[in-house]
């Protein structure tokens, strides 16, 4: 089928526009998604009705589809979704997460140490956003309760710790899907000094919103930097009284009800910790086993990094979930749960995940419709003259940050702005489309952590049984001093192309946000 060369005109940027358009308008992702695919679809088909649906139909079918076989990528990075998922309710169904809460808080002794515990758990727990922020919410809350941690502050601390490590970590849900996303931008553009994942890995510790995240969480709860909202429900919460003993036992059933799970009264803290322990341990032992395999086919020495570099991303994920699976079914039967109720864990977790993976599938395909287009390549030609390259990595950054604050998704962002960005790296100098591409990552966890309608901002607050607007009024000015912190990294990576540089120049720009936070969270309360 002969398609429409856009390439050279503004139309090509209609599909992504309209799709961002109605993002923002109607913050329906998936509705917007879809109209942006139907619209690029009938534009590459001269709106030949025939053809569009023939088109249509090669995209669905190549989701599952390649070639002749399945596409073992894609399906694999759903199973994986799935498996995460069934995992996830089997954890809550045998009580660990309870176990854990009560375990914890003989331990803790100090409110510093409970801010701590969530934080650390936050890091731990990292196979998905949605789990790390109601499980860790689950657990830490009764402690961070005991301690009189307020619950705006729990919930900075779980969505600031849940979408910036998945975003970092390979064997995550996030992870697999961007590997999968920047694996096919390589390929695209002839990309082969590096796999996805060793692309991947290189992308981490030029997210420099990530990063600083993570690193501003822990700084807040050692150092105790309540300003302007978060310290008036600090103090609010450090002369409340009123938690009851058994009030805040109870609490840790919260995440049943969320999941419609019955939790287990007979849980251990080894039924929540050994599961995710082979989850990920599982899965590291994957990657490099089916690494190796790769090498030694193609005739290469065993190494570490060419293991990784060689590894089979999407199985490695699904044997690590399956047997992190079973070891969580191994703990479930050890109490002779009804199989009734498991089958009904199982599938309120695999149903838990059906929304992201149809986020993922209108990703995927108005990604390669994008790329049809050459959405790219006509931008390129307005950028060259007019913007200096070095400049897209901290434009892109910012770009995606007001996308994923409008549609409330970071997938959503994703799936739109990498292609774009792939394609304006390949057009205008190729040698930046890591930094552009950490660019649209960083600037897409940042859109999310603003965001009031995104999911993990949702859940956060879920999480932490906190009022949802007092959360995003909380979080926000600890996420926009972590992003002018970033807007200085990718400024200075897109003019240096050094990640040693701009990790230096970020670095600095982080302790003077960190000091000015601490001049600011010294000064008394207004109206105290």
């Amino acid at each position: 089928m002969n398609l429409v060369d856009f390439s050279q005109s503004s139309i090509s940027i209609l599909p992504p526009l309209v799709a961002l358009s109605l993002a923002i308008l109607t913050r329906r992702v998936l509705l917007s998604l879809g109209i942006g695919i139907l619209i690029g679809a009938l534009l590459l088909t001269d709106f030949s009705m025939f053809n569009t649906v023939s088109y249509l139909r090669n995209k669905i079918e190549g989701l599952f589809i390649d070639g002749d076989s399945i596409n073992t990528w894609n399906m694999s990075i759903v199973a994986f979704l799935l498996l995460l998922g069934m995992t996830t309710a089997l954890l809550t169904l045998s009580g660990g997460t309870r176990a854990f809460a009560q375990w914890a808080q003989t331990k803790i002794k100090s409110k510093r140490g409970a801010k701590l515990l969530a934080a650390f758990l936050g890091v731990f727990i990292f196979v998905d956003d949605y789990f790390n922020s109601l499980a860790v919410g689950s657990i830490s809350r009764p402690v961070t309760d005991r301690f009189y941690v307020s619950r705006s502050k729990l919930a900075y601390i779980l969505d600031s710790t849940a979408a910036p490590m998945c975003v970092l970590m390979p064997a995550s849900s996030w992870g697999a899907y961007i590997i999968t996303v920047v694996g096919g931008i390589l390929v695209s553009h002839g990309v082969t000094e590096y796999s996805a994942l060793s692309a991947f890995m290189q992308l981490a510790p030029m997210n420099f919103y990530a990063v600083f995240a993570l690193l501003m969480v822990f700084v807040v709860a050692w150092f105790q930097l309540d300003v302007g909202l978060m310290k008036k429900h600090e103090v609010q919460a450090s002369h409340a009284r009123g938690f009851d003993n058994e009030e805040v036992h109870a609490e840790a059933k919260d995440l049943n009800d969320e999941l419609e799970i019955e939790e287990s009264e007979n849980g251990k803290v080894g039924d929540l910790i050994i599961p995710i322990l082979v989850l990920v341990a599982a899965t590291l032992f994957f990657m490099i086993y089916t690494g190796n395999q790769s090498l030694q086919a193609d005739g290469k020495p065993f190494s570490i990094l060419g293991a990784f570099e060689s590894t089979d991303v999407g199985a490695s994920l699904c044997y690590g979930g399956l047997l992190g699976l079973l070891s969580a079914l191994v703990a479930v039967g050890r109490q002779a749960i009804p199989v009734k109720h498991i089958a009904h864990a199982l599938w309120i977790g695999a149903k838990s995940m059906f929304g992201a993976i149809l986020i993922l599938f209108f990703a995927w395909t108005i990604g390669s419709i994008i790329s049809d287009m050459a959405t790219g390549k006509f931008l390129s030609t307005l950028v060259q003259g007019n913007i200096n390259p070095v400049w897209l990595p901290v434009i892109l950054f910012l770009l995606a940050g007001i996308m994923a604050f409008s549609t409330g998704t970071s997938w959503g962002t994703f799936g739109i702005m990498l292609p774009i960005a792939g394609d304006l790296a390949a057009a205008t100098d190729i040698s930046l489309i890591l930094p552009m591409l950490s660019a649209v990552l960083a600037g897409s966890v940042f859109g999310d952590h603003c965001s009031p309608i995104s999911d993990t901002t949702i859940l956060s607050s879920t999480g932490a049984r906190c009022n949802h607007i007092d959360h995003v009024s909380t979080q926000l000015p600890y996420a926009l001093s972590v992003a002018l912190v970033s807007a200085v990294g990718f400024t200075v990576l897109g003019m240096t192309e050094s990640l040693a540089v701009s990790f230096v120049a970020a670095t600095v720009a982080f302790l003077l946000v960190c000091v000015s936070l601490a001049w600011i969270a010294k000064r008394p309360l207004k109206g105290a």
